[in-house]
C-alpha cells in the first residue's frame, strides 16, 4: 500500500501508509478498499472477543495490550459515534449515541472473512470524517467500550464476552486525571457530566452487562496481569476450537 500521509487533522482525500498497533490500516475515501481476508478462504471465522465495563475502569487498556500478544485487530465502540450538533449537554452514554447498527454490519463482515472500512469519529469536532480506517480480518477481533454488550446482537456474535469490573470511586478519580490532564477540561466539568449522564447510564445500561458475560475480571489488579490472564484464556479457547 502506497501514499501520502496526510497532515494531522486532514485525514480527507488521504491514502495512508500507516500500520497502527491495533492492526488497522487508515485509508482516505478515495482509496480502493481491498476486500480480502487475510485469513484465506479455508480459514475458520475469526474469534470475536467483546470487552465491556464502566468508564475509566481499564478495559481499553486491557484489549490494546492483548492486541499487542496475539494477531489480533481491536476496533472501538467510540468509533461509531453520532455526529452531534450541540455537544454540550448531550448524553454519550446512551445506547442511542452510538450507531451500534453499523457495528454489528461490519462485524458481520469480518465474520464472513471480508475487510470492512472503520468509522473515523473527530472528538474534536463532535463529527465522523469521510476517512475510513480499512481493517482485514484477523484470527482474533476485538471489540471493546463501555456500551458495547448493551446490544445483544453484539453479544450473540461474540465467542468469549468480557466485564472489567472496576469501583466506582476509582474509575471517577481515573476519569478525572484522564480527562483533566490529558484532554484539557476542568474539574467541575468533568464532576457535572459524571452525575449528569455517566453515572445514571452506567447504572442503567452498563452494570446489568456484568452479570451476563463469561469472564469477569478485576480493574484493580496491575494492566500487565489483566492481560495476562486474558491472553491465557483467548489461547486456551483457540486451541479448543482449533482441535473441535
Amino acid at each position: 500500500m502506497s501514499g501520502a500521509l496526510a497532515a494531522p487533522g486532514d485525514r480527507r482525500g488521504q491514502r495512508f501508509t500507516r500500520h497502527r498497533g491495533d492492526g488497522v490500516c487508515c485509508w482516505g475515501p478515495n482509496s480502493r478498499a481491498r476486500t480480502g481476508s487475510r485469513l484465506g478462504a479455508a480459514v475458520r471465522r475469526p474469534f470475536f472477543v467483546v470487552v465491556a465495563g464502566g468508564t475509566a475502569g481499564g478495559k481499553s487498556t486491557l484489549a490494546r495490550g492483548l492486541v499487542e500478544r496475539l494477531d489480533a485487530v481491536l476496533i472501538a465502540h467510540d468509533r461509531y459515534y453520532r455526529d452531534v450538533a450541540v455537544p454540550r449537554g448531550h448524553n454519550y452514554d446512551h445506547p442511542d449515541a452510538l450507531d451500534t447498527d453499523r457495528l454489528v454490519s461490519d462485524l458481520d463482515t469480518l465474520a464472513k472473512g471480508q475487510g470492512v472500512g472503520l468509522p473515523v469519529y473527530d472528538f474534536a469536532t463532535h463529527t465522523r470524517l469521510e476517512a475510513v480506517d480499512f481493517v482485514h480480518p484477523a484470527p482474533v477481533v476485538l471489540v471493546e467500550g463501555i456500551l458495547v454488550l448493551a446490544d445483544p446482537r453484539v453479544a450473540r456474535l461474540a465467542d468469549l464476552t468480557v466485564y472489567v469490573d472496576c469501583p466506582d470511586d476509582l474509575r471517577l478519580v481515573r476519569r478525572i486525571r484522564r480527562d483533566v490532564v490529558d484532554r484539557g477540561r476542568d474539574v467541575d466539568g468533568v464532576l457535572e457530566q459524571y452525575l449528569a449522564t455517566v453515572r445514571p447510564m452506567h447504572e442503567r445500561f452498563v452494570a446489568p452487562c456484568r452479570g451476563r458475560v463469561d469472564f469477569v475480571m478485576d480493574g484493580t489488579r496491575p494492566p500487565a496481569t489483566l492481560v495476562d490472564t486474558l491472553e491465557a484464556v483467548v489461547r486456551a479457547r483457540l486451541d479448543a476450537r482449533s482441535m473441535g
